[in-house]
């Protein structure tokens, strides 16, 4: 935790010897302070941080593909002079287990166009969720598990 303290920081002083404080170069400052530490990590202890903001890293990138992919099949979809959907609500049973972890994965699918989180089961095994086609729900299911939930695992643990 305290890397992730030095690297705001690093990315605050680089705003101040800048004189810009908006997100471009916050971000900005926020990498080179990374660079900057991850050149010099041999002097810190051992730590997590510097593998754990590569996952954090992926799974953005990943979460912005599967934006842009779902914006696509909507927009194709929604644009066809006939509707050819299969709306259906689908029970995805999870390997997530925190708060935490069923909470990003639900803003996660709710975020990506075409499905919502509807609820997730008292026993928090089973998330359903409303997909606009879901013509086969195993397929639906696999795609949820292997790609949104994975990822989210990764990052979370």
């Amino acid at each position: 935790m305290t890397f992730l303290v030095w690297n705001i920081l690093l990315a605050v002083i680089w705003a101040l010897l800048t004189g810009r404080f908006d997100i471009a170069n916050l971000l900005l400052g926020f990498s080179l302070g990374y660079g900057l530490m991850l050149l010099t990590r041999r002097a810190f202890p051992p730590t997590s941080y510097f593998a754990k903001v590569a996952q954090v890293t992926r799974f953005v990138l990943f979460f912005l593909k599967e934006l842009m992919v779902a914006s696509v099949q909507v927009a194709r979809q929604v644009l066809r002079p006939r509707l050819d959907i299969h709306p259906g609500i689908v029970a995805v049973p999870l390997d997530a287990a925190t708060d935490l972890e069923i909470t990003l994965l639900s803003i996660v699918i709710s975020l990506t166009p075409g499905t919502l989180t509807l609820e997730v089961a008292p026993d928090r095994h089973t998330l359903y969720v409303h997909g606009m086609d879901v013509a086969d729900g195993q397929e639906f299911v696999r795609k949820i598990k292997a790609g949104l939930e994975a990822r989210t695992l990764e990052v979370t643990r």
